[in-house]
């Protein structure tokens, strides 16, 4: 297996720049791996595929307004903070962008608190420390951080936003979620659709490439995840009756798999809170997800490799064609596919 295995050509155009309107306008493709079958239709429509019964796990968590612009002290120079994770009430890792951004140095933030560098890490990354929780200044100072794919301007940062979106802590959004809409997740309720809800916290390493030949030798990004005992319950007494467990996006399909590492025996996850670097690349066994609602994911990506793991490298670099080729949207403003 190399990484080469999983790119794919894709034309700049079909990268979706902007989200539909309503959100649960956007396409479905939907593929069916014991039919080895592909319906094209729209989100609106997904009910046509789902049961009674079955359960959609959707990940709650918020994007949080991320991206900080500052000062350097002395000088004045311009600065900006990408936040990543939270350490401690005044501490995170960051991003920055700038020069001279060493062990010490001090930042200004306008209507903001101030900020030191305290560790140099790889890369662009820097451990630093507010001198007060930066939290309650992110209505004046903090902006919505887009994916670099994402070149327009979004007038409405809500829509990079889940409607369900309650716990703050993400650096990127969950984008299967983006296509629900109240209308839509009442009308699947009111056909015995059920929803459970998890957290897991993106991390910008979700954009980034694999690089190395050999994709076993990639360091998966770390990401911190919870799936409550309710919740647990709620899983294993649908798979229990027969219902199908649906992973609305990647980040739910990690959350599931990692609680099913400690499941007992006849259940199907296990309560589980804390940092999960679970890697699934095909030859992977799932032991969660029955289904998964996924965007169109970046060539030589490990969430390419992850939804290969699930319905087969071939037969989804196929469908990615012929995605492209019926002009399909792309990325996380993207249209969406259901995987059977």
């Amino acid at each position: 297996m190399k990484t080469t295995d999983f790119d794919y050509d894709l034309p700049q155009e079909r990268i979706a720049q902007t989200p539909v309107y309503p959100r649960h306008t956007s396409r479905l493709l939907v593929l069916n791996r014991e039919a080895d079958t592909l319906d094209h239709t729209h989100f609106w429509e997904i009910d046509r595929y789902l049961m009674p019964g079955d359960l959609l796990v959707i990940n709650e968590t918020r994007v949080i307004p991320a991206r900080i612009f500052a000062k350097k002290l002395p000088g004045g120079g311009k600065a900006e903070l990408l936040l990543l994770k939270k350490q401690d009430d005044t501490t995170w890792t960051a991003l920055v962008g700038g020069k001279g951004l060493k062990e010490g140095r001090k930042l200004a933030i306008d209507q903001g608190p101030d900020v030191e560098v305290l560790q140099v890490l790889e890369g662009p990354k820097r451990l630093i420390r507010f001198s007060e929780p930066i939290e309650p200044f992110f209505g004046k100072v903090g902006h919505v951080p887009l994916p670099p794919y994402i070149h327009e301007h979004l007038d409405d940062p809500e829509r990079y936003q889940t409607v369900y979106a309650r716990e703050p802590g993400s650096a990127a959004a969950p984008t299967a979620g983006l296509h629900f809409t109240p209308e839509l997740m009442h009308k699947l309720e009111e056909m015995g659709v059920r929803f459970a809800r998890v957290d897991l916290h993106v991390g910008l390493d979700t954009f980034a490439p694999v690089n190395e030949e050999d994709p076993t030798e990639h360091k998966i990004h770390t990401e911190w995840c919870e799936l409550t005992p309710e919740t647990a319950e709620i899983i294993n007494r649908t798979s229990a009756d027969g219902g199908r467990i649906i992973a609305v996006g990647t980040t739910s399909v990690r959350t599931l798999e990692t609680a099913a590492q400690g499941a007992k025996t006849g259940d199907v996850v296990a309560p589980f809170s804390g940092p999960t670097n679970l890697f699934i690349l095909p030859g992977f066994e799932f032991k969660a997800v029955d289904a998964m609602v996924t965007n169109f994911h970046l060539p030589k990506s490990t969430l390419l490799m992850l939804v290969s793991a699930f319905a087969g490298r071939e037969r989804m670099l196929k469908t990615y064609q012929i995605a492209i080729e019926e002009e399909y949207r792309f990325f996380s403003f993207g249209d969406a596919m259901l995987i059977l």
